[in-house]
């Protein structure tokens, strides 16, 4: 049976697409501020589906949730407006509101991870809210090694390919944990690393124009795995403490025709493991707020200094969690993450997980944005699981420990911040 705590609600999805606007962020589980379900989702198509005589009642249709937005408002968009001001061109769609991001010689952008628009309520994110100019959206499904993947490429996922969290890889026959590469049972995967994304990547349609890009990344991920997937053609720059990371950054920020990326990963490192609420949460935030002001303070006059994010966090307590550990559902294959939970296999087993969940199951093709390669459509579920706004999926082989999750479709991880300094 399922490890089910208390019986879910369901809850809308997708979103009402607007201009860019500052945002009313909503509360960090995904509800609106009157405790039900944010009003502002909505399904937006219907989907027919087979017959399962043996399984569940299939009398209700599929539901489809708004994609992220991939032609004015998401964060390929801003990464094509950066790489348009800066080369003349780019490879796709820049924001809708281009005005947005300013002219400059030189480009910053900081990527605080896990700092969607719902952490901007948070007492320590003031000053973030002072710079804010804008919210726009991560690419789906809303993970770090997606989004990362997208400001490496300037395309969304279904251009670049590297569309889970989780990920099927053919080549390997395996899903593979793509933040680390490894399985589902923690055993390194041997990959070629440096020729998963597309080429030519950002950086190296940056370079063909004069421009040096620059990854300033904490020192252990110089050897990494993903930093081999996702900056062939950059300059890479650790750092060590929290001081490096402004030395760093300004200092190579002197020079004219670069664009430097800083990653910082505090925030979604302590929204997982502690706690939305928790202090080490608090620090997390007063750090990374720190690390901006800092920069705001010394950032040269003809330098542009932006931050976003990689995706929202989404807090769920021990009662919102849902094991799937019923032997039954061993003849899937899961992937995805917990907040999108990607499934191969029997299409009965599939819609009884999602009835008994409380989710919806969509192909997870259209989400990733328009056309994708067969790539990108290879390494996402044959369907995929969107379990209600305050309900995590996990199973056999997701992490059940954490505090917070993402992946989904909610306000909360979907919607990330675009700060102007």
């Amino acid at each position: 049976m399922l490890g089910r705590r208390e019986s879910p609600p369901n809850a809308g999805l997708g979103r009402n697409h607007g201009s860019l606007r500052s945002p009313d962020p909503p509360r960090p589980n995904g509800r609106s501020p009157q405790g039900g379900t944010n009003p502002r989702l909505r399904v937006r198509t219907l989907l027919t589906r087979g017959t399962n005589p043996s399984g569940p009642s299939t009398s209700t249709l599929h539901l489809m949730p708004e994609a992220p937005s991939y032609d004015g408002r998401g964060l390929v968009n801003l990464m094509a407006e950066i790489e348009t001001r800066l080369t003349g061109s780019a490879a796709w769609t820049g924001l809708e509101e281009s005005k947005l991001v300013p002219e400059g010689s030189t480009y910053v952008l900081v990527l605080f991870d896990g700092l969607g628009t719902a952490q901007l309520d948070h007492p320590d994110a003031s000053l973030f809210r002072s710079t804010l100019a804008a919210t726009i959206e991560a690419p789906f499904p809303t993970t770090t090694s997606v989004s990362k993947a997208t400001i490496a490429t300037g395309l969304p996922p279904s251009r670049h390919g590297l569309s889970s969290h989780l990920a099927w890889m053919e080549e390997v026959g395996q899903v593979v944990n793509t933040l680390k590469w490894v399985n589902l049972k923690g055993v390194h995967v041997d990959f070629d690393y440096p020729g998963l994304l597309p080429s030519p990547n950002l950086w190296q349609r940056l370079r063909t124009a004069g421009v040096e890009p620059i990854v300033v990344e904490p020192g252990p991920f110089s050897v990494s795995p993903l930093s081999r997937v996702l900056f062939r053609g950059a300059r890479f720059e650790g750092y060590w403490d929290q001081r490096e990371i402004v030395d760093a950054t300004l200092d190579l920020a002197a020079q004219p025709g670069r664009l430097i990326v800083t990653y910082l990963p505090e925030v979604d490192f302590a929204g997982h493991v502690f706690g939305l609420e928790s202090g080490e949460f608090a620090d997390a935030m007063k750090l990374v707020s720190d690390v901006w002001d800092r920069l705001l303070t010394r950032i040269p006059p003809d330098v542009v200094l932006l931050g976003t994010a990689d995706h929202g966090l989404a807090g769920f307590s021990e009662k919102q969690k849902i094991l799937v550990r019923d032997a039954k559902y061993d003849r899937l294959r899961f992937g995805g993450d917990s907040r999108g939970v990607q499934m191969w296999g029997d299409p009965g087993l599939m819609e009884e997980l999602a009835s008994e969940t409380g989710g919806i199951l969509v192909d997870p093709g259209p989400l990733l944005g328009p056309d994708p390669t067969p790539a990108a459509r290879s390494r996402v579920g044959e369907m995929v699981l969107i379990p209600p706004d305050d309900i995590a999926v996990i199973p056999k082989g997701f992490d059940k420990r954490l505090r917070s999750y993402h992946g989904g479709l909610s306000r909360a991880e979907v919607e990330i911040p675009l700060l102007v300094g």
